[in-house]
């Protein structure tokens, strides 16, 4: 009632569905609302946080924060009263009413998959391990198969460990992970079938804390070739677009670019031509700026026909 009541939430990564209703999350219970801002349903199984994706199934996949902890209590053991213990990070699959499907630990995928080292092998001062070493910031859902992944399959990206993953929940795999030219990214986003985007904040840890190392990029990597490329490179650093923490991108079909530059409250949209078409900042009549929290852009017309089903809705509120 205190921290979390429904006046302090904000609505991160918005997704509206079809019915005319709205998900969200405020690192805590995954809510959906009708139109008339009526409680549908509130899962809190878990503490979810980051971002909302919906598959071809309509399922929902989003981020969560596992409590108490699915690894053994010698590993990481349970206390949450000094430091709020270790986050287990892990993928949830929800059903379109509000029901877990399938839940994983990232921690346990790396530790199946032979990459435990990258959990317990450093510490921050030789006594107490690293307890945030995953920070799963965006699970991507595969929506169809082709040569190099399979429907049913997510890509998820992990800050801390500035990792992206391809994951088969099915076999419980990683099939494949790119690490390399980003650092602490979010945004993972399929362009085609052989091309995924990233949004990579170029933030390191640097001697005076965690800073952007020159400007934000858009890199889009390439399964066929194994090859990364930046994509609206001089138009991001004439923009001057740095967030050193989450921030969120978009290319649309037709080559457009949409940014959020989460941490100064800005949106940007580039045309296809690197041409910077408009900007918004979140600043209100007080002159302040507010946060933004997880924009989407609404351009196809499969977004714009679910636009049209929740002002249909809104419109029934008051009969």
């Amino acid at each position: 009632d205190r921290d979390n009541k429904n006046s302090r939430q904000p609505l991160r990564h918005p997704l509206l569905i079809k019915d005319g209703g709205l998900l969200f999350n405020s690192q805590g219970p995954l809510r959906k609302i009708d139109a008339c801002s009526n409680l549908i349903f509130q899962n809190q199984d878990d503490e979810f946080h980051h971002s909302i994706e919906k598959d071809i199934e309509g399922n929902i996949w989003v981020p969560s924060t596992i409590y108490p902890q699915s690894l053994p209590i010698k590993k990481v053991g349970r206390d949450i009263s000094k430091d709020g213990g270790y986050i287990d990070d892990g993928i949830v699959k929800i059903s379109p009413d509000g029901e877990i499907l399938f839940e994983k630990s990232v921690s346990q995928i790396f530790i199946d998959n032979g990459l435990e080292y990258l959990l317990f092998s450093t510490s921050t001062d030789l006594k107490n391990f690293i307890r945030d070493p995953i920070h799963l910031n965006d699970i991507q859902p595969v929506d169809f198969s082709g040569e190099f992944w399979k429907k049913g399959d997510v890509f998820l990206s992990l800050r801390h460990q500035s990792m992206v993953l391809l994951y088969r929940p099915l076999t419980n795999k990683i099939i494949w992970k790119g690490t390399g030219p980003f650092f602490h990214q979010h945004d993972v986003d399929i362009l085609n079938n052989h091309t995924i985007s990233i949004f990579n904040n170029n933030s390191k840890f640097f001697k005076y804390g965690d800073t952007v190392d020159g400007h934000n990029q858009v890199l889009i990597y390439d399964f066929k070739t194994n090859e990364y490329s930046s994509y609206m490179n001089d138009s991001l650093i004439k923009s001057d677009v740095r967030t050193i923490t989450e921030g969120r991108n978009q290319i649309l079909k037709n080559g457009d670019l949409f940014v959020e530059e989460t941490n100064t409250g800005r949106t940007l949209y580039f045309n296809s031509d690197g041409s910077l078409r408009w900007t918004y900042l979140n600043r209100s009549d007080n002159n302040k700026i507010y946060a933004v929290s997880w924009s989407r852009i609404i351009y196809n017309n499969s977004d714009i026909e679910i636009v049209k089903n929740f002002l249909q809705s809104v419109d029934k509120c008051n009969d």
